[in-house]
């Protein structure tokens, strides 16, 4: 694991937990879906980042 593929997922981990706190406060579903989906990107980058896949 080096340090870019840990701070994406550290990252998306955050946005993650953005968008359930979001989802709870009932804010706008579109904020919702652009959060998530930012997450879910830094969360697929940070995985293939990792040195397993090579």
């Amino acid at each position: 694991m080096n340090g870019s593929s840990t701070a994406l997922i550290v990252v998306g981990l955050f946005f993650l937990g953005g968008v359930i706190s979001f989802a709870r406060q009932k804010m706008p579903k579109g904020l919702i879906v652009l959060l998530s989906i930012g997450a879910g990107m830094c969360l697929v980058a940070g995985a293939l980042r990792l040195e397993v896949w090579n």
